[in-house]
């Protein structure tokens, strides 16, 4: 949901107007900009909500966003976030340490009295999951322990790719009623990135077995546009048998196959009435999404959504 587009006020407005809805929606926080070669600043912001976790997309021009220990004692918000930037490249300080974030970083941040900066320069993108601390039920000491140390886990690819894939069709979710589901995926996935790179043996299996679920469907929604992906698949890269699958599947009221191929028909929906797809043939979209076969294809989209794919395309075109 879009919260601020700074492009609606006059230049000179645009840093005051974006620092107070920034500082409403992340705490108390400083906020430097960097005009473009025309001497302009322009932000914007989105910010949607997954039950118990709230995303939060800023693209625009350069900035440098800082929080000090003294913002942290005026804040009383205590979360954690997971950092990556899909446009550009930023960087960021969390007390002695730094890394870089790109579109293929994952980076986590914890509010404590520790000295924070997030900064890009030129036009980026930031894309952030805000969870409450207490959902995570780890130490906050494991947590600042897993900050330089996130990037590197087995974990940190599989939540990136959720959080492009939540991020692509993020208005659409917010609003669906399984949005609460998502974000307590979201929260299990986290929670697991933080014990893979911290924990003793005894804890790293312990959360793996609690987050096993929410991880292979991490997996699988990364995966969707495989042909090959298969059950023998998912379990092998799980370490499990595919009679465990199952029975893992069951027990949380899920039909694997057949939702493997409900998130599927509903990318593919979404890219048959998409603009940057508008040249593509229907053939091409589903076997983009796994659908090697267009009859089967159009067979399960109209039992899914009570059209064919031609008419989806064509009435969403005359809106």
């Amino acid at each position: 949901m879009l919260v601020l587009d700074t492009a609606d006020h006059p230049n000179a407005e645009r840093a005051e107007a974006y620092h107070a809805v920034a500082e409403g929606e992340a705490g108390t926080c400083s906020i430097e900009f960097e005009p473009d070669e025309r001497g302009e600043i322009w932000q914007r912001l989105e910010v949607w909500q997954f039950g118990p976790v709230s995303m939060i997309a800023t693209s625009g021009t350069g900035m440098r966003y800082r929080r000090t220990p003294r913002h942290m004692r005026m804040d009383s918000k205590h979360s954690i976030s997971l950092l990556t930037h899909p446009v550009g490249t930023g960087g960021i300080v969390w007390n002695d340490y730094q890394d870089r974030l790109c579109a293929q970083t994952l980076n986590l941040e914890h509010r404590t009295d520790a000295y924070y900066e997030y900064t890009w320069s030129g036009t980026g993108m930031m894309l952030a999951c805000v969870i409450d601390f207490d959902r995570l039920e780890l130490p906050a000491a494991t947590i600042r322990d897993a900050i330089p140390l996130a990037s590197r886990s087995g974990v940190a690819p599989l939540l990136l790719n959720q959080m492009r894939a939540l991020h692509r069709n993020a208005d659409l979710i917010a609003e669906d009623p399984g949005a609460e589901a998502i974000g307590g995926s979201l929260v299990a996935l986290s929670r697991a990135l933080v014990a893979s790179v911290t924990s003793d043996a005894g804890t790293r299996r312990e959360v793996a077995q609690e987050t096993l679920v929410p991880r292979i469907l991490a997996y699988v929604r990364a995966n969707l546009a495989d042909p090959e992906l298969t059950p023998e698949r998912i379990a092998h890269v799980h370490n499990i048998s595919r009679r465990t699958l199952y029975r893992l599947c069951e027990a949380n009221g899920i039909s694997l196959e057949q939702w493997i191929i409900r998130r599927r028909l509903e990318h593919a929906r979404h890219d048959l009435t998409a603009p940057e797809h508008a040249r593509r043939t229907i053939e091409a979209i589903g076997r983009a999404w796994g659908f090697t076969n267009p009859n089967y294809f159009s067979r399960r989209f109209r039992q899914t959504f009570g059209v064919t794919p031609s008419q989806w395309r064509r009435r969403r075109g005359e809106d």
